[in-house]
């Protein structure tokens, strides 16, 4: 019956029936056997605000009674002050190496360490944490036995010594306190701006009062109408969502199924506030067929997703999140969720008051008490701390930790969350552990673990003995070989955790370079066939390591460099990106191109899904900050209840206007053969609600058109490619025109139909170009191209036989001004279009101090819902850098491949197989950083 008595403890709370009865039949029931045993407690030194101890003075007491000798560590920090444990019966000094069982809170300092003892405290060794390897070291080395709270647990794996309810309790006092500060900045002042943090409170029934009294004013009607229904998520059902839940129930409230929180958020009453616990089965589904199957998660947890960020947290305004999170686990919250839930959107379930202002987005405050760093909420990879408990995350994934103030979620992550409610804590967590505590005193170090007759809970708790790791937990040295060759790895130079492969060194490439190099954790290859190109990026860029190669040469070796990568980002032509593409699928290495997705390409989506790859494409210029640029217009429309009646825009890279007088008006930084095969391709477009058609071969330099929207510039524009593709894909299928073009200055379209009367935009093999024919000068391919059977013909004869063909004088003079008459050798590339290529390459490159410009426009025709019609035009408009040195279509091209490239590292971007920069997770970070690189555009509007 004795012991009967000593297992009077908190049941709510800690022990199932089973265990009660496992405990009774299986620990010490004659205490005789502990009579004489000496312990100690040691005083916590690795926190100043740490204030608990292991054991509280009535366990002391009853300990004291059973015979054994407790010695208390002074320490005038500790939440129970030494006279406490004094009146309990223990012995108050400074030396405790009498004791043969120590027991404390956090890890122990090494240099505090006494030989040949048992220790028990939470040592955060079992995932082999680098800090406190150390402290392993000197654990086995100093023949010490360690127990480990955290692996004290039942046959189910369920953790049976804990302070779970207490960081419960903490937790929601403390986000409940941050709540009232952060609606405070928002513009709002509500009831809980009158709740404290809790370690503000003597212990949790006073910080109880202050919730109940804060619960009153809501209760009668003091919430402001403008922030709408609260709603608070608890997930789990454990002690720490317990815990919090108690707390929260002080509150005036109605707890709802998963299924009810839409429903409560937009029409939820503001006198009281919403709550749904949220399990596993809640929001947890395999990925394949869907449902959930609780035995078949916990064996293969990698086999399911979770829909919480779809179906839960949109409509939450408060998350209490308390689950374990094991690795493999889907987690709750990922970085691209984050940046979908708090993006600035206009909010249709509040009410709309005159004056109050809206809240940015729903949700307000997550309070993360399983603090596990990089865990289940993905965003949060460290924790705050007691001296700043909270820091606003917003969904560019900058962290403020000294305001409440700005855009994003305010969270609270304490990893040492009870030790703000010392005393409860320590009364909750020793009435756990003083069962275990019994059987533990019998514990002496100098004998070998077998000798011991220790239940499982306290055996398979065990990590150290006698010298050397348990058996459970040898693991813990694999562990730190795997970390130490890391370490190792960075020791020998190589500080980069992350490689970079760039294929391609030309003018684009320095952008992508030159912002992935600012993070040194970067690792950068630069790929490229010519080596001066190469060359020259490692010189300028110290740490970039070049490799010259072919990649069409050498396959295999091309592998070995992809698949050393963690990102690769293709710069070379679209036609080879399939052959890059299928590389990054057989390594599992993620891919980044500037090109449209081709049909070679796309239709590796699914190898890529099943390879876990993302292949970004269409992320660059045009394509690329024209999606980004469209796709922001088009959801702040929406959101303002608008819609796209109309969709023009056009986009071009020209040499800045001072730099352009030749007869095209456009100069090349790269090969101008895309440029020039572009004139020939056919396009599709809506115009008014017809679907418009030009074919393929020179037609399109017809369908030209002036363009005055920039009135200071001379432009012209022709349809670009399938524009129809883009009603679909921009989520815009009722607009009734639809096009994209391309940008040039006046004179261009007419010199290229010249050039194609000539025949010289021909991609045909001819063979008068074979590159081992005989020598021929552009005078004499000219007179070959009109059919003349001898070149030896008067100029102004000629100059006439080619305007009959181009049907134009000027475009003759063009001809002439590009050098096209003269008797200069022509470098033979097989077809007329590889010729000219190669000659225009040449002829019209940029020169030392000469700059490009890029223009981009988008005219976005919108119907409001008071039936005003509006055309908004967006408009970029960039020079090249001569600070940098970076052209203004590489800087455009390659800054948004660079982003993109970032954003993968760091998880930022998540979807796999072929991806398209169109959610907004992608492309509104991109467009933010974008401009803060000196890339913005600016808008204008017309109202109709």
């Amino acid at each position: 019956m004795c012991m009967l008595g000593l297992f009077k403890l908190d049941q709510k709370y800690f022990l199932s029936a089973k265990l009660i009865n496992f405990v009774k039949h299986n620990i010490i029931r004659d205490t005789s056997t502990i009579k004489g045993k000496v312990i100690a407690i040691r005083r916590e030194d690795q926190s100043v605000w740490e204030r608990r101890a292991p054991l509280a003075p009535s366990n002391v007491r009853r300990l004291v009674r059973a015979g054994v000798k407790v010695i208390v560590q002074p320490s005038n920090r500790r939440a129970y002050p030494v006279q406490t444990y004094q009146a309990a019966g223990a012995l108050v000094q400074e030396d405790i190496s009498s004791a043969s069982v120590i027991f404390g809170v956090k890890q122990v300092p090494v240099d505090h360490l006494i030989p040949n003892k048992t220790y028990c405290f939470f040592s955060h060794t079992i995932k082999a944490q680098e800090n406190n390897m150390p402290l392993l070291d000197a654990i086995l080395e100093k023949n010490i036995r360690l127990l480990d709270y955290e692996k004290l647990t039942d046959h189910n794996g369920q953790r049976v010594v804990a302070f779970g309810k207490y960081a419960g309790v903490a937790g929601m006092v403390n986000i409940l306190h941050g709540l009232g500060l952060r609606l405070l900045a928002l513009g709002h002042h509500t009831p809980f701006m009158h709740i404290g943090p809790a370690h503000n409170y003597r212990d949790s029934a006073m910080a109880r009062q202050s919730i109940r009294d804060a619960g009153y004013e809501i209760a009668l009607g003091a919430m402001p109408k403008s922030i709408g229904p609260l709603t608070f998520v608890f997930t789990g059902s454990g002690n720490v969502s317990q815990g919090g839940q108690e707390v929260f129930q002080e509150l005036p409230h109605e707890f709802v199924p998963p299924e009810m929180l839409r429903k409560v958020a937009e029409h939820g009453d503001t006198t009281k506030i919403y709550a749904c616990e949220v399990r596993r089965r809640h929001h947890l589904e395999r990925k394949e067929g869907g449902g959930f199957d609780s035995d078949e998660y916990v064996k293969h947890p990698e086999r399911y997703i979770s829909t919480f960020s779809k179906k839960i947290a949109p409509y939450t305004s408060v998350i209490i999140n308390g689950i374990y999170w094991a690795v493999d686990s889907p987690k709750l919250l990922t970085i691209p969720d984050a940046k979908y839930l708090l993006r600035p959107a206009n909010t249709p379930w509040l009410p709309i008051s005159v004056g109050a202002p809206a809240l940015p987005h729903r949700m307000l405050a997550i309070c993360d008490i399983s603090a596990d760093p990089g865990g289940s909420i993905e965003f949060m990879n460290e924790c705050t701390t007691i001296d700043t408990p909270f820091c606003l995350y917003d969904a560019d994934r900058n962290k403020d930790t000294k305001s409440f103030k700005g855009p994003g979620v305010l969270v609270c992550s304490i990893d040492n969350m009870p030790t703000q409610l010392p005393k409860e804590s320590t009364d909750f967590f020793g009435n756990l552990l003083y069962p275990y505590a019994l059987e533990i005193i019998m514990s002496d170090a100098k004998k070998p673990l077998e000798e011991h007759n220790f239940s499982p809970v306290v055996n398979d708790a065990i990590i150290a003995s006698n010298g050397k790791l348990t058996p459970n937990f040898e693991y813990i040295q694999e562990l730190r070989l795997l970390n130490n060759r890391s370490k190792h790895k960075a020791d020998n130079g190589d500080k980069q955790n992350k490689t970079v492969v760039i294929l391609g060194a030309g003018h684009v490439s320095a952008p992508v370079v030159e912002y992935l190099h600012r993070d040194s954790s970067i690792k950068l290859v630069v790929v490229s066939q010519l080596k001066d190109e190469v060359d020259l990026l490692a010189n300028r860029f110290p740490g970039v390591e070049p490799i010259f190669l072919n990649v069409l040469d050498k396959p295999d070796t091309l592998e070995d460099v992809i698949g050393s990568a963690d990102v690769v980002v293709s710069l070379l032509p679209y036609s080879l990106h399939h052959v890059i593409a299928k590389a990054c699928i057989e390594t599992k290495t993620h891919l980044v191109t500037a090109s449209y997705l081709n049909d070679n390409v796309k239709c590796l989506h699914d190898e890529a899904v099943a390879a876990g790859v993302t292949i970004l494409n269409e992320i660059g210029l045009d394509p690329g900050i024209d999606h980004l640029l469209a796709l922001e217009c088009f959801d702040d429309v929406r959101q303002a209840g608008g819609k796209i009646e109309s969709f023009v825009s056009w986009c071009g890279g020209l040499p800045a206007p001072e730099c352009s007088c030749n007869p095209l008006r456009y100069k090349f930084s790269w090969s101008p053969r895309g440029a020039l095969l572009n004139t020939l391709a056919p396009a599709k477009y809506h115009r008014d609600g017809q679907e418009v058609e030009i074919s393929g071969g020179g037609d399109l330099m017809s369908a030209v058109q002036p363009l005055d929207f920039l009135p200071g510039f001379a432009l012209e524009g022709f349809p670009n490619r399938d524009s129809t593709i883009y009603r679909e894909l921009y989520g815009i299928q009722n607009a009734s025109t639809v096009l994209r073009g391309t940008l040039r200055f006046k004179g261009f379209s007419d010199t290229i139909q010249a050039l194609q009367y000539l025949g010289l935009i021909d991609p045909n093999p001819h063979p008068i170009l074979h590159p081992n024919g005989p020598d021929i000068t552009w005078r004499v391919l000219i007179c070959n191209l009109l059919g003349l059977a001898n070149d030896k013909i008067f100029f102004e004869n000629l100059k006439r036989k080619i305007a009959e063909r181009v049907n134009s004088e000027e475009r003759v003079q063009a001809i002439e001004d590009l050098g096209l008459l003269e008797e200069n050798v022509v470098f033979k590339l097989n077809t007329p279009l590889d010729t000219l290529t190669h000659y225009l390459s040449k002829k019209l490159f940029y020169e030392k101090n000469e700059r490009d410009l890029v223009i981009l426009r988008h005219d976005i025709g919108i119907l409001w819902p008071d039936n005003r019609r509006e055309t908004k035009g967006i408009n970029l408009v960039l020079y090249g850098d001569a600070t940098t040195g970076h052209s203004a279509m590489a800087r455009t091209v390659g800054y948004p491949a660079a982003i993109a490239v970032k954003m993968i590292l760091d998880g930022e971007i998540q979807q796999r197989g072929m991806v398209l920069p169109f959610t907004p997770d992608i492309y509104r970070p991109i467009l933010q950083r974008l401009r803060a690189e000196g890339v913005e555009s600016f808008e204008t509007s017309k109202w109709l």
